[in-house]
């Protein structure tokens, strides 16, 4: 298992696919505070609460000029379905590539489960500043109550 990313790095500049089949990276956010968080799967429980609870808080990122963006390994075609069956408002992208984001950041790595090894993305969020760089991480993510979370370290930021 590879080392997570830490706070004070930069954010790596990887090219992600967006639904609508545009692509998407860190640096199209330079010079205003984003917010990464990755998730294993659509449509799955506790990711579709996380994505919900960073859509109704929204507008409140927006007020705090901090951009969202959801990503997770699912194809654009599933985040189609996923945005519109929830009416999510966070922008979402792919990142289904070998070598994508998470695998530089460390986060799409070796996990166990009922005995069986996969890999699998470890649920995780980045808070990057302004000028890209990673101000913090949380790694391993409990859903109740994220969102509100990483909204107050944003504001503080």
């Amino acid at each position: 298992m590879s080392d997570f990313t830490q706070a004070g790095e930069k954010m790596p500049d990887v090219v992600m696919e967006t639904p609508d089949g545009g692509t998407v990276k860190a640096s199209d956010y330079s010079g205003q505070k984003l917010v990464v968080f990755f998730y294993p799967k659509d449509n799955t429980p506790g990711c579709t609460t996380e994505a919900k609870d960073f859509t109704a808080l929204k507008g409140e990122f927006d007020k705090a000029g901090v951009a969202l963006l959801g990503v997770s390994k699912d194809s654009a075609k599933k985040h189609q379905n996923f945005i519109a069956k929830h009416d999510l408002k966070t922008p979402l992208a792919t990142d289904a590539q070998e070598d994508g984001l998470s695998d530089a950041l460390g986060i799409w790595t070796e996990k166990k489960m009922y005995g069986k090894t996969y890999l699998g993305m470890v649920r995780s969020t980045y808070l990057v500043d302004a000028k890209g760089v990673i101000a913090q991480v949380w790694n391993k993510v409990k859903v109740k109550g994220h969102a509100e979370e990483v909204l107050a370290a944003a504001k503080a930021l």
